[in-house]
């Protein structure tokens, strides 16, 4: 693995964005489902305008600073803390955490724990990162801010969409030639709904720097900085589009992965190799061609590396199983318009055959076609300070090992020159944010969980005809990664008593053996009908008889009724034959056993409606399913399909997984101080975050003060008890902890 050189902080005029450009949206996936669209949105204009502010910022801070403090007064004035930090280790899990502190493998979560406490942390339901981390930031259930998985279905039409944004072209275009152009700015709507409490402290004077929190695209402004997380698209519009391009195989030009696309390479009579990337689509054009760059690719005699020239860049040396540094793509889109991405390159092998791997074209963060920071000049500073770094949501690309386009080695050098970024950018905070709250997510511990927990259970199907001991190491060599930041951060800031440091997750792991496709279940159920007596349909409901059909499944968290008057054809009446319908299908589901082993799959099914009281519960699946440990619903069923079995294998790389019942899966929480509660929630971040601030929440959170107040005595500290954890006998290697006490958690203050 080759470690990436920090880019030196330059002096000078930025590349000029263009103008307002909007590209047609794609579908590729990541988890499961469409792409965020994309819309190339920028002009020098609004970069000169972002540099001139922050210097005017600058020059007038003494005056500001004098205003507010005679305005406002001391804003810490009341607080317990002057500065937060939280570190986010998205899918750590309180089950092996506490296996490897016992195992002396983390000395930094171990002095953290003794100096505080350390506690199962109760995630949301559905027990997903989407759901999670906007419960975290908006410190409300999903009913309250609308997010109950990655997709979800559109009422009027039944299709897939992204439910956490939603992206359209600018309204109108003038016609030049062949070219059209946008006479307007493209809508970027962020959908979650609810105040992100770091917004609350902006009101208050009480700065934040936030970093990759998911959920956060497009930014929101508010007093401080911003860099977006999960749920990013790609260049492409994409939640992650990967290219693979190799001599091997068939006559075809092209071939479809999910998640990613090949191309088959043909070496010209001097013996180089010629091919093109495929950027994206140029809308700026009548019929949106693709955007494109020509390449060629020149093996050395050795066959130990390769020359790489692409069209605009310089050529770049590329060795065997080692990735380049980031690469920028220039794509002329015509009028003079360049639209930029960067990406990364994996020379795989080049004997027997030539195979390339090139991750998604990410969005540049020194010249971002989207705005994926607040305000838009904070992306451009990260990447003039340590270089280029990664800007996609989905960063690690999961789908192309679950292809087994790359391999193990590969995607565990991605996820680990991905976190090194983020830990610069993470430090960088730190040192300009002395007082306030810095929080950082970062994904590696849930993408290396995702891929490589196969490893913790010999007898998992996806280790039939793979390597089952090479990487057995990694999730606790990915736990002791986090362990040395976390060191570094507990030298900084010592023993300093006006410091807070929290460590969490949004939700814990267990293994993924088998997949569950609700639709299938379904129609043997005579719930869901295909038309013409097909027995199985193709992804987003193909041959589905809506006129027939009562409920259906898309994503990975549940059911919907097909409801007459929300639906499009809708055919469930509301009232008595809803509620009857609902409790059948959760008493017949909540008894389905797998025929394989005999054992029940499904440990709760709720509803979404009658648990949440939130104005947006009508849009959630009307039944969250709850899947035992071992079990999730299948890729097919994610994708609407319906196949003939309702039981399979997963057979996929991606072998661990969360979205199963919440009771199952908690995340973790160390802090440095103790708390009052045994088992916290990740609704009580937020809230007790402003307390610490003397801060009031808002009237619409619903956590609770997870922390001492007014001389009350803290009555949790230390490391949890390792009885309170053990092993599930549903599935092996699934962690599983007392089924918590469910209290209703009230707003804040009633």
């Amino acid at each position: 693995m080759t470690s990436r050189k920090s880019k030196p902080a330059t002096r000078g005029t930025l590349v000029a964005l263009a103008p307002l450009l909007v590209l047609a949206p794609s579908v590729a996936h990541a988890y499961i489902g469409p792409g965020a669209g994309f819309a190339f949105a920028g002009s020098l204009f609004m970069v000169v305008a972002a540099l001139g502010l922050a210097l005017l910022t600058i020059l007038l801070w003494p005056i500001t600073t004098l205003w507010r403090l005679i305005r406002v007064g001391n804003p810490f004035k009341s607080a317990s803390a002057k500065r937060v930090i939280i570190v986010g280790l998205d899918g750590m899990d309180p089950g092996l955490a506490t296996r490897f502190m016992q195992e002396g493998r983390l000395p930094s979560f171990q002095r953290l724990a003794e100096r505080g406490v350390f506690r199962p942390l109760d995630t949301s339901n559905p027990s997903m990162s989407p759901v999670a981390w906007s419960t975290f930031t908006t410190g409300t259930d999903p009913s309250r801010h609308g997010i109950y998985d990655f997709i979800t279905r559109d009422p009027c039409t039944c299709a897939p969409m992204l439910s956490s944004t939603d992206i359209k072209d600018a309204s109108r275009v003038l016609n030049i030639g062949r070219y059209m152009v946008p006479l307007g700015k493209p809508k970027i709507k962020l959908l979650r709904k609810g105040t992100p409490f770091w917004k609350l402290l902006g009101d208050k004077h009480i700065h934040s720097i936030i970093q990759r929190v998911p959920i956060t695209f497009p930014p929101e402004p508010f007093r401080g900085l911003l860099l977006s997380g999960m749920c990013v698209p790609d260049l492409r519009g994409s939640q992650g589009t990967f290219s693979f391009f190799s001599t091997a195989s068939g006559d075809a030009g092209q071939a479809a992965f999910t998640g990613g696309e090949q191309t088959v390479l043909r070496r010209n009579k001097q013996g180089v190799i010629r091919s093109r990337i495929v950027g994206p689509d140029n809308s700026l054009e009548k019929g949106h061609p693709r955007l494109t760059l020509p390449f060629s690719l020149i093996e050395s005699a050795d066959k130990r590396s390769a020359r790489l020239e692409i069209d605009g860049c310089e050529p770049i040396e590329l060795e065997l199983q080692r990735y380049s540094e980031w690469i920028t793509l220039t794509f002329p889109a015509g009028l003079g318009i360049k639209i930029t991405g960067i990406v990364r390159f994996y020379l795989m092998s080049l004997s027997p055959d030539v195979n390339l791997y090139m991750t998604p074209i990410h969005i540049d963060p020194e010249n971002p076609a989207m705005p994926i920071s607040h305000p838009k000049i904070y992306s451009v500073y990260l990447a003039k300070k340590q270089g280029p770094f990664a800007t996609l949501g989905l960063a690690e690309d999961t789908w192309a090992l679950n292809e087994r386009v790359i391999d193990e080695k590969a995607f565990y050098d991605q996820a680990m020159l991905i976190c090194d970024e983020r830990e610069q950018m993470f430090f960088d905070a730190l040192e300009h944010r002395k007082q306030g709250l810095v929080t950082t997510v970062f994904d590696t511990t849930d993408r290396v969980q995702h891929m490589f927990y196969r490893y913790l259970d010999p007898t998992h199907p996806a280790n039939r005809d793979k390597d089952a001991t090479g990487y057995a190491d990694a999730i606790a060599r990915t736990y002791e990664r986090m362990d040395g930041m976390l060191g570094k951060l507990l030298e900084q800031v010592g023993d300093d008593p006006d410091t807070v440091v929290m460590v969490m997750s949004d939700h814990g792991f267990t293994n993924f053996r088998r997949g569950v496709n609700l639709n299938t279940w379904l129609r043997d159920e005579g719930y869901l009908v295909l038309k013409d007596d097909a027995t199985t349909s193709g992804d987003w409901f193909e041959r589905v008889d809506w006129s027939r059909t009562r409920a259906f499944s898309l994503g990975l968290t549940g059911i919907f009724i097909n409801r007459k008057g929300r639906e499009r054809s809708g055919i469930v009446e509301e009232g008595d034959a809803y509620v009857t319908l609902i409790a059948e299908i959760m008493r017949k589901l909540e008894a389905l056993v797998d025929p394989e082993n005999g054992q029940r799959c499904i440990r709760k099914v709720r509803s979404a409606i009658a648990s949440a009281d939130g104005p947006y519960r009508y849009d959630a699946p009307d039944l969250l399913v709850g899947y035992e440990g071992g079990y999730r619903n299948s890729w097919e069923c994610a994708t609407g399909a319906v196949t003939r079995e309702v039981f399979t294998d997963n057979t996929k790389s991606w072998s661990g997984d969360h979205c199963v019942d919440p009771d199952i899966v908690p995340g973790v929480f160390f802090c440095n101080r103790a708390i009052t509660l045994e088992r916290p929630h990740i609704a009580d971040i937020s809230t007790s975050v402003m307390r610490l601030f003397g801060q009031q929440p808002g009237r619409h959170m619903q956590g609770r003060m997870i922390f001492a107040e007014g001389g009350a005595r803290a009555t949790v500290a230390g490391p949890l008890d390792p009885a309170c954890l053990t092993q599930s006998g549903s599935a092996p290697g699934a962690l599983v902890h007392p089924e918590p006490v469910v209290e209703r958690r009230e707003a804040a203050n009633a």
